[in-house]
């Protein structure tokens, strides 16, 4: 199996969970390493070549790939109306695009083999965009249209395709995002928004239960399309479908 991001968070919790369920475990970043049970390839997602290099490695070793986790990702913050294009794009270079390349790379080896499986790593921001992350939800909600519209498509050749929305993770993911306070005195609820948002992510549920999720979607006969970890944000989701979109949004303001 391959995952990408596999060096810290989640991705690290879940290299190290697949590898003590003997899986063969193909960790691709820019910064990680090798250890027991887990082959570390240099891979930067946003380079196509990068992924295609990788995959190759992969095939030449073993010839199969059966699981893809796409799990790398970053996030900025930070007021719409201030936040350069640079970094939205950037934005979505790792979080969409990214996984986008390493799906090029490993779907003509699925197809070829008519089976495998691809999870995405989400967010539950894709569900509920919250105020200042933008464009790291509108990232996370082009993950879940992509692997909907792929599930459909990959269906005939035996390919399952699914997503994983996490909610608060307490993981460096929060240390490591990069904050734009530019537009704070105008915005001059930014702060606390961005400040309860990332305590209630160092209040999290632990990346090893994130991991156990992504195991058992592995094994599943047949993994739900969409899905996330933990009943209060089940509980969201079904809300969510349920109370006009007006007053959900009218709550998520007054939360952040």
């Amino acid at each position: 199996m391959i995952i990408t991001g596999g060096s810290s968070g989640i991705g690290k919790a879940t290299t190290e969970m697949f590898a003590k369920n003997n899986y063969r475990v193909y960790e691709l970043s820019r910064h990680g390493e090798s250890s027991e049970g887990i082959t570390h390839i240099d891979c930067d997602v946003t380079k196509p070549e990068d992924c295609k290099a990788a995959v190759s490695q992969v095939m030449t070793e073993c010839g199969m790939i059966d699981l893809l986790i796409s799990n790398a990702g970053m996030g900025i913050s930070g007021a719409v109306e201030f936040t350069e294009l640079s970094e939205v794009k950037r934005q979505f270079d790792v979080n969409f695009f990214g996984a986008l390349n390493i799906a090029h790379a490993v779907l003509p080896h699925m197809r070829e083999r008519r089976s495998g499986r691809i999870i995405f790593v989400s967010s539950m921001m894709a569900a509920f965009s919250l105020p200042f992350q933008a464009f790291y939800s509108a990232s996370k909600s082009a993950i879940n249209s992509l692997a909907l519209a792929m599930r459909n498509e990959l269906a005939p050749f035996g390919i399952e395709v699914c997503s994983l929305m996490p909610g608060d993770v307490k993981t460096g993911f929060t240390d490591a995002r990069k904050k734009n306070m530019v537009g704070s005195d105008i915005y001059t609820h930014m702060e606390k928004a961005v400040s309860t948002m990332e305590h209630d992510e160092q209040h999290g549920i632990t990346p090893e239960r994130m991991a156990r999720k992504l195991l058992s979607l592995a094994k599943a006969k047949h993994p739900d399309a969409v899905c996330t970890v933990g009943w209060q944000y089940k509980l969201f989701l079904f809300l969510g479908r349920l109370v006009p979109t007006t007053l959900a949004y009218k709550i998520v303001g007054k939360m952040y």
